[in-house]
């Protein structure tokens, strides 16, 4: 979360004063999106179905339970649970042409009440227990398979912070994350295709599954392509992982690189223990 300087001099954050000032902090911001949802004409994709549409246009899985020193076991049970909570109300979601789908007018606000749990979750650059925690790794899953299609990014987020090593030393792009806070901190894609696109999320065991669905294949197939991967020790003491990460679509019918843009240039503090990163991706 963007908070704002008490003193220009000094550079010190009101939200970072006290809990209290991060707490007024955090609700301006969340009733400053509400007014802007309410006021604003977006389509927001709300119907979901059982019935699959026929056509898959990507996929992605990944693991709910990040284990290492420092992690606690606990919260990372809970993370799943809030993850398959939230898988249970996005599931199905179909985005007709023109709508846009976002992760919190599906998802709804995080508390205890609406059954979700304590997991880890970053409050001004710590790892901490907060409710609702670790929804951010479905927030990453549903943007993975995104953007490997003709969905067009709204509003997006990257992680400012790699959490944990990567798992089996499997390098995939975005692995750092995409960052979610109900509910001013959104992942939103539109539909500007001519064909409805259907969102699936589920979870098996301990593995979390996303599948984007449509009608008929797309034009297009697309593809992320991560360059200059490695990880700096930078003049504050810290390590950075860093990377720059491309978007590439190509002509189904050919195969024909069409466009490459970049997408993100990845530099993300290290947050897990510096003895986990690999020594031959140190630079």
């Amino acid at each position: 979360m963007q908070c704002e300087p008490i003193m220009a001099q000094k550079r010190r954050l009101f939200c970072e004063i006290s809990p209290t000032t991060y707490y007024i902090s955090l609700q301006k911001e969340r009733l400053k999106r509400w007014l802007q949802n309410r006021l604003s004409n977006i389509r927001f994709a709300d119907v979901r179905q059982a019935d699959h549409l026929p056509v898959t246009v990507a996929s992605h899985e990944d693991d709910m339970i990040k284990r290492g020193p420092g992690i606690d076991p606990q919260l990372q049970s809970n993370k799943a649970d809030n993850i398959r909570l939230a898988c249970s109300r996005i599931d199905g979601v179909v985005i007709r042409p023109g709508e846009t789908f976002s992760f919190w007018h599906l998802v709804g606000r995080t508390s205890r009440s609406n059954g979700f749990a304590e997991g880890r979750v970053l409050v001004n650059g710590r790892l901490q227990a907060g409710v609702g925690g670790g929804l951010c790794n479905l927030a990453n899953t549903i943007c993975l398979v995104m953007l490997h299609s003709p969905m067009t990014i709204v509003e997006l987020h990257h992680h400012s912070d790699a959490l944990a090593p990567d798992p089996g030393g499997i390098r995939h792009p975005y692995s750092a994350g995409t960052s979610v806070n109900y509910n001013f901190i959104d992942l939103r894609f539109r539909n500007d295709t001519q064909q409805p696109v259907q969102l699936r999320t589920w979870c098996d065991g301990d593995i979390l599954r996303a599948e984007l669905l449509t009608t008929v294949p797309f034009p297009s197939t697309y593809r992320l392509a991560e360059e200059d991967h490695h990880f700096h020790l930078e003049e504050d003491g810290k390590f950075y992982r860093r990377s720059r990460i491309y978007r590439e679509t190509y002509d189904r019918a050919t195969g024909r690189l069409i466009q490459r843009e970049l997408n993100w240039r990845n530099h993300s503090e290290v947050m897990f223990d510096y003895g986990l990163i690999p020594k031959e991706q140190i630079r």
